[in-house]
């Protein structure tokens, strides 16, 4: 997903299930600046490097992809933006090392979104960490935060379904059921993928910037949705494809359907954390307060735009009455840096970079708990001593010092 959801949308979403106007951007800056919280960030405000959420580019270039190296990538972007919906997933024949990259496939409504949501209890960044995370879930579902050419690559057969109004089309495509629409039609466009890092995406001709196909199984142009471009993350994107890891057989991915449900359980999810339910439950969604506003959700969401920020942020400043400033990536930078070290973890990045480490340490150890090492080692916290991985030196040296306050 894209700044439109991750900030305004999670913004409209946070509303919604009762948080006031200031809870509400608090909340969802947290929710977008996942998406900025790289290691070269930290370094200028001198924040643990271990705290990213994500990485740049040029990271990513520098990246090693040996043992260690994928291990690294591989417990930012499982934790973050592609959280595995079944670690204890079976796909039947494969290598050990398959069978590891296939329980890391993301997918709406797991074990580990109950655990990421019920972490959110610590502070609202914790609650905007645990919403990017869900929406994820849904836009990123069949795909994998780990390098990995058999999982995650794309070929030729990959197609776009267009709303017959939208293609100016009558044709069937025969995909209007399984889209969950019976009574619209779909036409089929395949897709032309170009790797044009600085060029837009061009809706009316479908040719979309994807990531340059590699050989290498462990390529970082594999990861996660790459070589499917930002199709993922639009919210009006309906395709097909035959990925390799589902014996070639057709997957459907209906965007505005995903968007509409991720919307709707944030607000369930939210409603729980502020105690308006006792448990928070995978597959329920809070239908009932968003529905006033159905069709005006929908009608954003189907709209055909590269950035849908200006129709979510109207909606949002029309709910509250209250003005969305624009999103700045350094607004509590400054507060941060110029903090001593005693104070920084009073700051509101100082609760940001607590809550990432804690939700980066639940999901690098659920996956080592359930024999996969693609994260790494990892242990549950002693107070005794330390034997886990050093990304999470930092947490547990707070978590030591809280239990002392």
């Amino acid at each position: 997903m894209q700044i439109d959801f991750h900030y305004y949308a999670t913004y409209c979403a946070a509303f919604l299930a009762g948080y006031s106007h200031e809870e509400c951007l608090a909340i969802c800056y947290s929710a977008q600046f996942t998406d900025c919280c790289t290691r070269t960030l930290l370094s200028t405000i001198g924040g643990p490097a271990e705290a990213a959420t994500t990485q740049l580019q040029l990271e990513m270039m520098d990246a090693r992809t040996d043992i260690l190296g994928l291990q690294d990538i591989t417990r930012i972007w499982s934790s973050f933006h592609f959280l595995p919906r079944d670690l204890k997933a079976d796909p039947g024949k494969g290598s050990r090392i398959y069978k590891a990259k296939y329980r890391l496939i993301c997918g709406p409504n797991g074990d580990l979104l109950m655990k990421t949501v019920n972490l959110a209890k610590e502070s609202l960044q914790a609650v905007g960490i645990a919403m990017h995370v869900l929406a994820d879930t849904w836009a990123h579902q069949y795909f994998a935060g780990t390098p990995s050419q058999v999982i995650n690559n794309t070929d030729y057969w990959f197609f776009e379904l267009l709303p017959a109004e939208a293609s100016g089309d009558s044709q069937t495509s025969g995909d209007s059921q399984e889209n969950g629409d019976a009574k619209r039609t779909f036409t089929e466009r395949r897709i032309t993928f170009r790797h044009n890092p600085t060029g837009k995406d061009d809706l009316d001709k479908g040719i979309y910037t994807s990531t340059v196909y590699q050989l290498e199984e462990n390529s970082v142009m594999s990861l996660g949705h790459g070589r499917a471009g930002h199709l993922p993350d639009y919210s009006f994107m309906r395709y097909k494809y035959l990925p390799a890891w589902g014996k070639y057989e057709e997957v459907i991915k209906d965007n505005p359907s995903d968007y509409y449900k991720a919307f709707c359980q944030m607000v369930y999810a939210m409603r729980y954390l502020r105690g308006d339910h006792e448990t928070f439950e995978t597959d329920r969604y809070d239908t009932e307060k968003v529905s006033p506003y159905e069709t005006e959700i929908k009608e954003i969401l189907e709209k055909r735009q590269l950035d849908a920020c200006a129709d979510w942020k109207a909606f949002g400043e029309k709910l509250s009455g209250c003005e969305i400033p624009d999103f700045d990536a350094d607004r509590y930078c400054t507060e941060y840096k110029q903090a001593s070290e005693d104070d920084k973890d009073g700051t509101f990045l100082g609760s940001y970079i607590d809550a990432a480490l804690a939700q980066k340490t639940m999901v690098t150890n659920q996956i080592f708990q359930s024999d996969n090492l693609l994260a790494g080692y990892s242990v549950e916290y002693n107070e005794s001593r330390f034997l886990g991985i050093r990304d999470f030196i930092h947490y547990v040296e707070n978590k030591k010092k809280k239990g002392k306050a």
